[in-house]
């Protein structure tokens, strides 16, 4: 940024930046609806989307964006069943299809946790479940999560990964 450029125009940029990151996933989500990519090609883009924002305000801010994506989630699936325990968060977390193709369905009450988990579904959402339990979350190191999620907010994302890898090791099991 020059020295000169005013404040708005700062905030005007990185809304540009944003808007184009959101555009880029947007773009990922068409190109997976005629060619499914690798979970490990969808944390890479991840890794690549997250690379525009310069700093933490930014990327909170896009996990926030990500989060308002989601699609909506039915209220009869807020059950106990599907809670994903062990988030200071209330998170559901719901299974469906075979071991051959695994959707899931989550929400949350929290903004930022709404974008993990939009994160979390991208590489894990309508894959395998050889794949899944085979995926290690790469993408949370590589673009700075772990360093920058509270001790509440980690264990939470730990927690809904285990339970999602443990559905998917079910359909192996049966």
């Amino acid at each position: 940024m020059e020295r000169g450029q005013s404040l708005s125009a700062r905030a005007s940029s990185r809304a540009g930046t944003r808007k184009a990151a959101i555009r880029q996933t947007r773009d990922n989500e068409d190109m997976n609806a005629i060619a499914t990519s690798s979970a490990e090609q969808a944390q890479q883009d991840i890794v690549e989307e997250f690379g525009f924002f310069g700093d933490w305000t930014e990327r909170y801010q896009y996990l926030i964006d990500l989060g308002k994506q989601l699609a909506p989630f039915p209220e009869d699936l807020k059950t106990e069943d599907y809670r994903v325990h062990g988030c200071q968060s209330l998170v559901w977390l719901v299974p469906s299809g075979n071991a051959e193709q695994l959707h899931f369905q989550a929400a949350s009450d929290s903004a930022i946790v709404s974008g993990l988990i939009a994160l979390v579904l991208r590489v894990y959402s309508d894959r395998s479940a050889r794949e899944i339990v085979a995926t290690e979350p790469r993408f949370i190191e590589a673009i700075g999560l772990a360093k920058h999620l509270s001790p509440t907010r980690s264990n939470g994302l730990a927690a809904m990964l285990a339970k999602l890898k443990a559905y998917a090791a079910a359909t192996l099991n049966v």
